[in-house]
């Protein structure tokens, strides 16, 4: 689970700006918080974490809750103060206890992870849920997951679809392909190759790599569409390019078998590198042994000129520690 780092702000004009400091000055806390924004957005003024978080903390302190959810995102991400996880709960706290969305989603999360506070899921589930009755998407997706795998609830996946459904319906890409995954598979809903398709794209074009994962296995199989290789490996190397493992897995089996792609070993080679050092868990050995014998077909110059290739592609997508 991740947290929510709160909407983007328009750029204020210098009248709104002097006209919002001199009612931060007189102590209106709305004031305040909306300066705090700007400070830390660099939003006609200059960028200023600390006095970003100065401001939010004069606003947080006379109890406005989007204040206090700023200031525990500023503790969360160690901005204009040194990071502290237990601050950013107890700030999250007074916000979320106050009925803000975002702070219920993120003291969600922080219980989900156990982060500034003992791991419970239960704990997780009840504050997700109050974000997620008041249409917050991404609580909503959250709540889905968490009654799919039965982590502080009861497992039950019609739940688990109905909360991934509202999600999705807002945009969610996330949801979107989960719910594409539970029609695919039948899991809480009649088993549905056509609407795993259709939720599967909306996420695939938003950019979502597993959405466009599953849907290039959907076009290759040709379940719910007709059977286009051309097309599956289009979506393949789509989620290949954002760094999905298991996109560059099936890239490297296309080139090795020529299907939807010129045969080409040196390619092949190249995308089961990639896929072997992003890989985890239990499809790391796969990947590996994939990327091994896909060695054994080539030369030794072949052999460097994939390994220059996987190194190239690697230079401008760093992966995360």
């Amino acid at each position: 689970m991740t947290s929510s780092p709160g909407p983007e702000q328009l750029e204020p004009t210098p009248a709104e700006i002097a006209k919002v400091r001199a009612s931060a000055e007189q102590g209106d806390a709305s004031a305040q918080n909306r300066l705090g924004i700007m400070y830390a957005d660099g939003l006609g003024v200059p960028q200023d974490d600390a006095e970003a978080a100065r401001l939010y903390r004069l606003a947080a302190e006379q109890g406005n809750a989007p204040a206090q959810y700023n200031l525990g995102v500023m503790y969360d991400a160690g901005r204009g103060v040194a990071q502290d996880d237990a601050e950013a709960v107890r700030w999250y706290r007074r916000a979320a206890e106050q009925g803000q969305a975002d702070a219920q989603f993120n003291l969600g999360v922080r219980y989900a992870n156990g982060r500034g506070v003992p791991q419970d899921d239960t704990e997780a589930v009840r504050w997700c849920r109050l974000a997620a009755e008041q249409g917050y998407a991404a609580a909503q997706y959250n709540l889905g997951w968490m009654y799919r795998d039965g982590r502080g609830v009861a497992q039950d996946e019609s739940e688990a679809v109905r909360w991934y459904r509202r999600a999705a319906e807002q945009g969610n890409a996330i949801a979107q392909s989960n719910l594409g995954v539970m029609y695919a598979s039948g899991e809480g809903v009649p088993q549905d190759d056509v609407e795993a398709v259709r939720w599967y794209r909306l996420a695939a074009e938003q950019g979502h790599a597993l959405g466009q994962f599953n849907l290039g296995g959907i076009y290759l199989n040709g379940r719910g569409v007709p059977q286009d290789d051309a097309e599956a490996i289009r979506w393949y190397r789509l989620a290949a390019e954002q760094g999905y493992a298991a996109g560059q897995r099936n890239l490297g089996v296309a080139y090795t078998t020529g299907r939807g792609v010129r045969q080409d070993n040196v390619a092949a080679y190249t995308w089961f590198s990639l896929a072997a050092s992003a890989a985890s868990g239990n499809f790391l050995d796969d990947y590996v042994n994939s990327r091994d014998r896909a060695a054994e077909r080539l030369n030794p110059d072949q052999l460097a000129e994939a390994q220059r290739l996987a190194r190239e592609w690697d230079a401008p997508h760093p992966r995360e520690p």
